[in-house]
């Protein structure tokens, strides 16, 4: 039972890193450069956070994850800029990434926090697969690296991004360049080749009283080599302190993959997800996925850890002005 267990979990990782190579993590939603270089100087301010992400945390090979990004407007809030590199680790295969982001914010009509922003991120994927970490049923194959093995390779990422204090929408696309800049005589065949992702989201914020709020907002992310995903998110934020909410994520169908096996079991998972304010600079937040198929019965479920610090270096920005997504 136990090889089984173990062949089990391989399988699902060789298919996670092969189909979707872009990683899985959650919040997202509490930095959108992550997903759309068109974010970059939306909160105005200078704006760094990380996270550490443990996903499928009991099973051998399950991915860790982790990021930093940085972000700021210039220019009289016209600019912003914004840096970001990150990891990500499943079994023997790794991919690190790193960008500079680009976005010009245009005001649109006569609220000066309605901004459209058009972005641009520009940076490098280095994809690999350590050969000392597998454990091949047949030895000497030409095939199978015997010790890492990588590829460096250019990439691009662009996106679009409108927000006002109540409303956000926006639309990017990643992994524009790599997967052309692959070499072909690249002989180990697991060295996955970065595929393009395409990410949608929006969302709202209501007042429901003086101490609480209400922000619903969706997530769509779809690459032709895996299922459609999407996330439905459900948060409050209490007292200006406080983020409580969580996320169903499903498979969905949108429209038809021919390459993809049909009759494939939809993946589902639920998260809970908070955020605290220990300061007006400082947040902590803190995630806990649970899978809803199959998976969840043989993991301890997927952690993830973030913080953030909010430097006030933006002397043109309302001080009054609480940024919400």
């Amino acid at each position: 039972m136990k090889k089984l267990i173990l062949l089990f979990s391989l399988t699902i990782c060789v298919m996670a890193a092969m189909a979707q190579q872009d990683a899985q993590f959650s919040q997202y939603i509490f930095n959108g450069l992550y997903i759309n270089p068109a974010y970059a100087g939306y909160k105005e301010d200078l704006y760094m956070n990380s996270f550490y992400r443990s996903q499928w945390t009991g099973l051998d090979g399950a991915p860790t994850t982790y990021s930093i990004a940085a972000d700021a407007a210039v220019k009289d809030g016209k600019v912003g800029l914004g840096i970001m590199i990150d990891h990500d680790q499943i079994g023997a295969q790794s991919t690190t990434a790193a960008y500079g982001n680009y976005a010009y914010r245009i005001q649109i009509g006569e609220e000066s926090h309605s901004k459209l922003a058009l972005g641009l991120g520009v940076g490098f994927i280095q994809t690999g697969i350590d050969g000392t970490k597998l454990n091949p049923v047949q030895t000497n194959d030409s095939y199978i690296p015997t010790g890492f093995q990588s590829v460096l390779l250019p990439d691009a990422r662009v996106g679009i991004y409108y927000s006002n204090d109540n409303f956000f929408i926006g639309a990017s696309v990643d992994n524009l360049i790599a997967q052309y800049m692959h070499p072909a005589e690249t002989s180990a065949l697991l060295i996955p080749v970065p595929k393009p992702h395409e990410y949608f989201t929006t969302g709202a914020l209501f007042t429901l009283n003086d101490q609480t709020k209400f922000k619903p907002s969706i997530l769509i992310k779809d690459t032709p080599g895996a299922p459609t995903s999407m996330d439905i998110n459900a948060f409050v934020l209490l007292s200006e302190k406080l983020w409580l909410g969580g996320t169903y994520r499903t498979a969905v169908d949108i429209y038809n993959k021919p390459n993809l096996q049909s009759g494939l079991q939809k993946s589902a998972a639920m998260v809970a997800m908070a955020e605290f304010y220990v300061s007006p600079t400082f947040r902590i937040g803190y995630s806990f996925d649970y899978a809803l198929n199959a998976l969840g019965n043989y993991g301890y479920g997927s952690h993830e850890l973030s913080l953030s610090i909010m430097l006030h270096s933006n002397p043109l920005k309302d001080p009054t002005r609480n940024c919400y997504f």
